[in-house]
């Protein structure tokens, strides 16, 4: 049982930074990673970037650079800074928690982006 709840989307200038916040609470859990995703219309849901948690982090080579993504506890964050209008999409937190049958994927609903020019 876990449930994500993200906050942080919103409305921005090319140029300009956000910062994506994913709450991932529930009945004791471990967490293998959390990832960012993100789907722009007309696209295909991309994979952001990951962390493990032995500390691996992973980006999409349109972001590297630019997005950082980090973990304080049961919360995930994806600092976005010099955003394009590229980056526009709806942004999806996910998590990969527990271990043999009790292992379970988890998304939340996802917060919009939108970068203006």
């Amino acid at each position: 049982q876990v449930q994500l709840v993200e906050s942080g989307g919103g409305l921005v200038q090319a140029g300009g930074s956000l910062r994506l916040s994913c709450a991932a609470s529930g009945s004791g859990f471990s967490i293998n990673t959390m990832a960012w995703y993100r789907q722009a219309r007309g696209q295909q849901r991309e994979l952001v970037a990951s962390l493990t948690s032995d500390g691996n982090r992973n980006y999409a080579d349109s972001v590297k650079g630019r997005f950082t993504i980090s973990r304080a506890g049961k919360t995930v964050y994806l600092q976005m800074n010099s955003l394009k209008p590229e980056d526009t999409a709806v942004y999806y937190c996910n998590t990969d928690t527990g271990t043999g049958p009790r292992r379970v994927v988890s998304w939340g609903q996802g917060t919009q982006v939108t970068v203006s020019s």
